[in-house]
């Protein structure tokens, strides 16, 4: 099942959100919603706090290692958010999962893709925690999705595996002959917030592995390559001190990171009609060999962000 099934409504959130806060002894009168994608993430004004609900009932390991890795993250002073300490993590409500952070007063000014690259470059040297992570495996992730959707076309089903066929072999080598280090494996400007002391920090660590560093400054300029938004990757790249489309690898990375950007879509189309659309422009576009033809992000279409 989707994350945005009907089981993990909004309402259905709240509700869980409701018994959470209950156990936490947290005041949830003016929960505010910030986030409603795989997770619902509720903000806890009163007392200072955000609560991440995984919405499946499958993804249990996931959240045990984002709350193994907030404990670890205060020990090394990460850029990152903090782990509510006072709780025993992960909370659990029924077959939900969830994490409570330390909320981060939305402070000005915003978050930009220099701060980014500062803050992925420390996170990067922060080496491997002491506990196992899971390898970056962007085609194992393919498959999953593509096994999930089962409003996916035939043809377009066979399309992605044959994809995920062919790039697998290249990916293997690049892995192979890589540095392999601590990866956030989702980083954008959209994960990160500002402190009220001024350290940008990073959130959001379901896809956090062990991987090629490579992979964290691949995000920035393709999202521009397929989105058409300009002039982060070059603060990025500046900030860090390494420019990712220098890199032989390139190409390949870039190959990866759309196939991701595809799939993420495919188990979407039962439950968000208004993804269609967007996953058939996107599939049209790789297959017809089209870099000019513009994406529309999926958490921007109406549709997805209303559920």
């Amino acid at each position: 099942m989707s994350a945005v099934a009907g089981r993990f409504t909004e309402t259905a959130m709240r509700q869980t959100l409701l018994r959470i806060a209950s156990q936490l002894g947290a005041d949830a009168s003016e929960a505010t919603l910030l986030r409603l994608t795989n997770n619902a993430v509720f903000a806890l004004p009163s007392a200072n706090l955000v609560v991440r609900i995984t919405r499946s009932h499958r993804l249990h390991a996931r959240v045990h290692k984002v709350a193994a890795l907030g404990v670890w993250f205060a020990t090394v002073d990460a850029p990152t958010i903090r782990l509510a300490e006072q709780f025993s993590q992960p909370v659990q409500d029924g077959q939900l999962l969830a994490t409570v952070w330390e909320l981060v007063p939305a402070t000005e000014p915003k978050p930009d893709a220099s701060d980014l690259g500062a803050a992925l470059r420390t996170f990067h040297h922060l080496g491997l925690p002491p506990f196992e992570l899971p390898a970056w495996d962007p085609i194992g992730d393919a498959r999953t999705r593509i096994a999930d959707a089962e409003a996916l076309d035939g043809a377009d089903r066979e399309f992605l595996l044959e994809w995920c066929d062919r790039l697998e072999p290249r990916l293997a080598a690049f892995i192979a002959s890589a540095e392999v280090g601590l990866v956030h494996a989702d980083a954008h400007e959209g994960n990160l917030l500002r402190q009220p002391d001024g350290r940008v920090v990073l959130c959001d660590f379901d896809a956090t592995c062990r991987g090629p560093w490579q992979v964290d400054l691949v995000p920035a300029p393709a999202n521009e390559a397929r989105f058409g938004r300009t002039g982060g990757h070059q603060n990025l790249a500046r900030a860090y001190g390494y420019d990712i489309t220098t890199d032989p690898d390139w190409p390949l990375l870039r190959e990866a990171r759309e196939l991701k950007m595809i799939a993420a879509g495919a188990p979407l189309l039962a439950s968000a009609p208004g993804v269609h659309a967007e996953f058939r422009l996107r599939l049209d576009s790789v297959r017809n060999n089209d870099g000019q033809t513009r994406w529309t992000a999926f958490g921007d279409l109406p549709p997805l962000t209303a559920q």
